[in-house]
């Protein structure tokens, strides 16, 4: 099964069970966040360059990090 496949099932949920499942998407993005202190160290080397191909994946990885993937 695809990730695509489990959205469309996803989205033919009735209420209550549709928001079960997002509600656990939610869940698990939140527990994927990174700690403040590696937050820290992201934004750190992100400041550090001057290098906009290397700033790039930085702040990617910070945004992942702040809201989780």
């Amino acid at each position: 099964m695809t990730a695509e496949q489990i959205i469309e099932d996803i989205k033919l949920l009735a209420g209550e069970p549709q928001s079960r499942v997002v509600q656990f998407a939610v869940e698990l993005a939140r527990s994927r966040q990174l700690p403040p202190e590696d937050l820290m160290v992201i934004a750190e080397s992100m400041l550090e360059t001057d290098d906009p191909l290397e700033k790039k994946p930085l702040e990617d990885k910070l945004t992942r990090g702040f809201y989780g993937d």
